[in-house]
């Protein structure tokens, strides 16, 4: 893993600082967020960052394939396409990605009108479900892209999907689905005002939706006693 010391790296032994040496640059976690699902192309990456320039992207990649994070292949369905995806080091992110996640979602000031893509707003279900131990599919419709949620005992396993299916549907825009999934529109006023369609008995959809609590999207316990603040 190669990494350049630009005048932007800590230079540090810290084991923190050599991975913000690494990922701490503006826009690098919210690539790898996109990437979390599988590969995409250009386009598809620079679509779910809201106000990311196409040569910053195309920087940010460039580093991030240098360092070993992430690597280009050609995919070959339905048309052969140069796309990015995460090696090991890079999927192994996710624990980074799902605690600021669930810190955030904590944290006074979080407009949930701004700009959300379809794959962060499935992340963020996969980083906070703590609900009922259900067993379903639910498949989501997010202004054309479609993912699964699959809950095993009440653990969450997110996939890309190809068509909506599953024991619920939603579809809508991503920022209607968040709200109707995280409030603060109830599920049934978000269903009767248009802002999400559901299919699937109504009361699975309401136990699926109370199981993301963002009240309980408390961090990890320290392995340390914190002070008092």
């Amino acid at each position: 893993m190669n990494i350049l010391h630009d005048g932007r790296r800590y230079e540090e032994g810290c084991f923190s600082a050599h991975a913000l040496d690494i990922v701490g640059d503006r826009w690098t976690l919210l690539i790898v967020r996109e990437l979390m699902l599988g590969p995409l192309r250009f386009a598809e990456i620079k679509a779910g960052i809201s106000g990311i320039a196409a040569n910053i992207l195309l920087r940010r990649l460039e580093e991030l394939e240098r360092t070993g994070i992430l690597r280009q292949s050609t995919q070959p369905s339905p048309v052969a396409a140069q796309a990015y995806l995460l090696t090991a080091a890079g999927q192994a992110l996710w624990p980074v990605i799902r605690s600021l996640c669930r810190w955030g979602a904590t944290q006074a000031g979080h407009d949930p009108t701004l700009f959300v893509s379809p794959t962060s707003v499935m992340l963020s279900m996969g980083a906070v479900y703590g609900g009922k131990r259900l067993s379903l599919d639910a498949g989501f419709n997010l202004d054309g892209a479609m993912f699964t949620l699959r809950l095993e005992a009440g653990r969450p396993l997110l996939s890309r999907a190809k068509r909506l299916e599953g024991d619920l549907t939603f579809t809508g825009t991503p920022n209607g689905v968040g709200m109707a999934i995280y409030g603060p529109w109830p599920l049934a006023e978000s269903v009767e005002q248009g802002r999400v369609i559901v299919t699937g008995d109504p009361g699975l959809a309401q136990a699926f939706v109370d199981g993301f609590d963002l009240q309980r999207a408390d961090t990890e316990p320290a392995p340390f006693n914190l002070v008092p603040t």
